[in-house]
C-alpha cells in the first residue's frame, strides 16, 4: 500500500511539474507567483532606479503577485495597477518585439510615455534604445499574437 501511494504521489508531481513548465501566462512569474523577481513596479516610476520589494508589502494583479517597498508604493499599485504594471506582461519588451516570451534582469528598465518596459539585460537594453518608437510598434503588434502562449512555444527552436 505505501509503493501504490508512493508512486500516485510521484505522478501527481510529475503531473504539477509538467503543467507548470507548459502553463502559458501573460504575466512573468518566477516562483510563488512573484512577478518582476520581486522588484517594486511603483519604484521605477517614484525612485526611477530598481528597487527590491519586501514579502510584508504585496499585491495581486493579473496573477501575479507584487511586491513593494513600502506601504505607501503597495497602496498607489492598488489604486491604479494598470499604471505601474510592466508593459507584455514583464516579459523581456525586445523579446516580445522578436516574437519571444523572455525574463528580465529588474534593473534593465526604460519608461516611456508612463509605461515601464522591461528588458533581458543591459545589453538588450541598449539594443532596444536604439530605435524605441520601432520597437514598441512591433512588439505591441507581436504582443497581441503571443501574449496566450507559453514560454516554451515563444521560444522554440524553428
Amino acid at each position: 500500500m505505501k509503493i501504490s501511494r508512493l508512486v500516485k504521489m510521484a505522478g501527481l508531481a510529475g503531473s504539477i511539474l509538467f503543467s507548470s513548465l507548459t502553463f502559458a501566462s501573460s504575466v512573468n512569474i518566477a516562483e510563488n507567483d512573484v512577478a518582476i523577481h520581486g522588484y517594486d513596479p511603483v519604484a521605477y516610476f517614484t525612485q526611477h532606479k530598481a528597487v527590491e520589494g519586501t514579502a510584508k508589502f504585496t499585491a495581486t494583479h493579473d496573477g501575479a503577485i507584487y511586491r513593494f517597498a513600502s506601504a505607501k508604493n503597495r497602496d498607489m499599485f492598488k489604486a491604479d495597477a494598470d499604471k505601474y504594471a510592466p508593459q507584455f506582461g514583464g516579459y523581456c519588451a525586445m523579446g516580445v518585439a522578436l516574437n519571444k516570451k523572455l525574463d528580465v534582469d529588474p534593473a534593465a528598465f526604460y519608461i516611456e510615455d508612463d509605461k515601464l518596459y522591461l528588458n533581458l539585460n543591459k545589453a538588450v537594453q541598449k539594443k532596444w534604445l536604439e530605435d524605441v518608437p520601432a520597437n514598441l510598434k512591433t512588439a505591441y503588434r507581436v504582443w497581441d499574437g503571443i501574449e496566450a502562449l507559453s514560454v516554451a512555444d515563444t521560444n522554440a527552436e524553428e
